[in-house]
């Protein structure tokens, strides 16, 4: 049976300031999750710079 978008959880990503949803792939390390994409985590250091 498939989650529902609406129940899965959502963090705030730490460069873009914009919220992400639960992913099958985090499954195991969401708490660890800290960026929406590989793009943000490569600009790690630009936080909230990207539009």
């Amino acid at each position: 049976m498939a989650h529902k978008k609406l129940n899965l959880p959502e963090k705030i990503c730490k460069t873009c300031q914009r919220p992400f949803s639960w992913r099958k792939k985090w499954e195991k390390n969401w708490e660890e999750v800290m960026y929406c994409s590989d793009k943000c985590r490569m600009n790690k250091n630009s936080k909230g710079t990207q539009i």
